[in-house]
């Protein structure tokens, strides 16, 4: 369990993941959509959406020629258990928690 968590929360320590993660919250995304609003390489989308599959946050398919990215459902699940762990946290809501994560990228886009 140790290197889910690990994984996760490196994976949500970068910004333009979170973004990423934001935009699946909408629907699957081909990889050329989601590097769209972005100003670097498909490469290094790429690198990103790695990351991100390798800690199971989002999956990756092939339709076509086409490779489509969605965001695993359960994937903060783990996540979720290890901080009710410590006792002062309330159960945590994950649609809560995914609607505080879209207005604080929001903020934070607006802010930038």
């Amino acid at each position: 369990m140790t290197d889910t968590l690990d994984a996760s929360f490196a994976a949500l320590a970068d910004p333009t993941r979170r973004t990423i993660l934001s935009m699946l919250l909408e629907d699957d995304m081909a990889v050329t959509d989601v590097a769209e609003p972005f100003e670097m390489s498909l490469a290094a989308i790429s690198k990103h959406l790695a990351i991100l599959t390798r800690a199971g946050l989002i999956a990756q398919e092939k339709r076509g020629r086409v490779k489509w990215c969605k965001l695993e459902p359960d994937a903060l699940r783990a996540a979720s258990v290890w901080m009710q762990g410590f006792g002062q946290f309330e159960p945590v809501n994950l649609d809560a928690f995914e609607r505080f994560l879209e207005r604080e990228l929001d903020q934070t886009a607006n802010d930038g």
